[in-house]
């Protein structure tokens, strides 16, 4: 079965980076004149991914006036538009204060599809999406994070034959190299781990699916970049220019 769409979690307040979320959403931040948005789209484009939902909340009319100016709108009452190389980007009003656990929800019972790709709006990777399919459907857990290495400010995961055995998210001290870097792919059934629209999917959700022993890692080896500093971002900015990601992301 191919999976269709990549829902882009961009509703948050994005508290570490208040030089410019104070005034846009995280993921409209720009590098080299693109929002981090468009660029992670393209990631996904470069592998035939065509239908993007937004999981939009904070400051979306952001996001819904960029696309407003730019693409083709496909519906008079929703927010969706013809994007590039004939791909669809839908915004979704998940609420201004829903933690990523109900975004993820919310994204599920809009798509009605059973699974997905999922991303957050401010990290950056060359990751191979192809072959991070085949090793989902090799596995076939409920959900498959990509592990990237660390900065040390991250938490960790402890991975054992591809399978997470542990997972604890930015309060730990990573000890074995590895961190979630987003860039997941989920069954629908997550959405039975996740209580109400205030949790973090990255706590009690994604620690109840490893537990059970269906949460696995794809080790990406590799370039990741998050941006959640002036620093970072102008990083991104080089390594964009040099075409270090090796596929077209601008």
């Amino acid at each position: 079965m191919k999976i269709q769409t990549a829902m882009i979690l961009a509703g948050g307040l994005g508290t570490r980076f208040k030089e410019y979320t104070q005034d846009i959403p995280k993921p409209m931040i720009e590098a080299n004149g693109t929002p981090l948005l468009i660029h992670i789209i393209r990631i996904y484009l470069n592998f035939n991914i065509k239908n993007f939902v937004i999981l939009a909340g904070y400051k979306k009319n952001i996001i819904e006036s960029y696309f407003e100016g730019k693409y083709k709108k496909l519906s008079e009452v929703d927010h969706i538009y013809e994007f590039e190389n004939s791909s669809i980007v839908t915004i979704l009003e998940t609420g201004d204060e829903t933690m990523t656990g109900g975004r993820i929800k919310k994204g599920f019972d809009y798509l009605n599809e059973e699974e997905a790709f999922l991303t957050y709006g401010d990290g950056i990777a060359n990751i191979d999406i192809d072959t991070q399919v085949k090793e989902h459907y090799k596995y076939k857990p409920l959900a498959t994070l990509t592990a990237v290495r660390p900065p040390a400010r991250f938490g960790s995961l402890k991975i054992l034959d591809n399978k997470v055995t542990q997972f604890n998210e930015k309060n730990h001290q990573s000890d074995d190299g590895w961190i979630n870097g987003g860039f997941f792919i989920l069954n629908s059934e997550v959405v039975n781990f996740i209580e109400d629209t205030s949790e973090a999917f990255e706590k009690a959700p994604l620690e109840k699916i490893s537990e059970i022993g269906k949460l696995n890692a794809y080790k990406h080896r590799g370039l990741f970049r998050p941006v959640d500093t002036i620093r970072e971002l102008e990083i991104l900015e080089t390594e964009l220019t040099n075409n270090d990601f090796g596929f077209r992301l601008r």
